[in-house]
């Protein structure tokens, strides 16, 4: 194979959960290859690498090898590995999300008047 089209690598690397989101992301800039923005039709190698930011997780890996299909999670993981940078920079995401919780996280839906007042409260 001389080259995947990167959303579809994006969607068989279990990055994203559809191909047609894949493909959002890349169009919205949250995907660079090699620190450039591109395009979906982006044909990528062996060695690029990759900023992928799906919206709740950033990572930065390496493509180790190219599929066209999606295949088991086990499968997935063979074609990618994260950098060190890339590991740091999630280990640090957590950590933060950990020590500073969003207040607007334990509310689903719509939120009640007690759950705005809250709100308004932790706001200032």
């Amino acid at each position: 194979m001389d080259g995947t089209r990167i959303d579809k690598w994006l969607w068989a690397a279990r990055f994203f959960k559809t191909r047609s989101l894949a493909s959002e992301a890349v169009e919205r800039g949250r995907v660079r290859v090699n620190g450039e923005r591109c395009k979906p039709a982006r044909a990528l190698k062996p060695g690029d690498l990759l900023d992928i930011d799906n919206g709740s997780t950033e990572w930065q890996v390496r493509v180790l090898a190219l599929s066209h299909k999606r295949g088991p999670a086990t499968v997935a993981r063979q074609l990618y590995e994260d950098t060190p940078e890339g590991l740091q920079r999630q280990q640090e995401n957590a950590e933060r999300r950990r020590l500073l919780t969003e207040p607007a996280d334990t509310i689903h839906g719509r939120p009640t008047k007690r759950d705005r007042r809250q709100l308004d409260r932790s706001r200032g």
